[in-house]
């Protein structure tokens, strides 16, 4: 089961490139993004463009802000084969898989982290992944799956998310974008601390 509320930009308003104030299941901590249909045009991404197979209807992008930042705070389970006794154990591993990427040969791009915490909100271990360049992209407009996947570090109750989209050229589009974010807990007899970010 997906842990991610709305990370496929499906909730909520939006579906152009206009700035939203705010999105369901995420904090808008800087700029302000934009959910924008696949269908819009206008040189985004569309339904033919590199992307996720089984893609909805909209995407996530930096709307016009040179940076936009979203925060997902997401509690982990308590019981069951991936609560807390499982993880404090060492018997629980994360996968965490977003769709990444921008326009043309332009560099703005998406990077998303995940960071899991204590009880006490002490970080215990960062996972990175992004941002896609244009040469990754081979200068086309679109996105990218990249996916990590290690051991929950034991003593994680939350994990917080954080997707960061960046203008890194000229113009007034942030052209950074987003789509099909999921983290996913699997129970394991012995989970190790292995993995890493491609």
């Amino acid at each position: 089961m997906n842990l991610v509320v709305n990370g496929d930009a499906e909730s909520g308003p939006g579906g152009t490139p206009e700035p939203v104030g705010a999105v369901t299941g995420w904090d808008v901590v800087h700029g302000a993004p934009a959910l924008i249909a696949y269908s819009h045009g206008g040189g985004y991404p569309g339904p033919k463009d590199p992307g996720p197979e089984r893609r909805g209807s909209r995407f996530f992008s930096g709307g016009n802000a040179p940076r936009t930042a979203l925060v997902q705070d997401v509690p982990l389970p308590e019981g069951g084969d991936t609560g807390s006794a499982a993880v404090d154990a060492g018997r629980v591993r994360y996968a965490v898989r977003a769709w990444l990427g921008g326009y043309a040969a332009q560099e703005d791009g998406a990077r998303l982290s995940v960071e899991f915490r204590d009880g006490r909100g002490t970080p215990l271990a960062l996972s990175v992944l992004g941002p896609v360049t244009s040469r990754e992209r081979h200068g086309r407009t679109g996105l990218l799956e990249r996916a990590d996947s290690a051991a929950v570090p034991p003593g994680a109750r939350t994990a917080r998310l954080l997707l960061v989209l960046t203008r890194s050229g000229g113009g007034t589009s942030n052209d950074g974008y987003a789509d099909g974010i999921s983290l996913t807990l699997t129970a394991t007899a012995a989970a190790t601390a292995t993995g890493g970010a491609r």
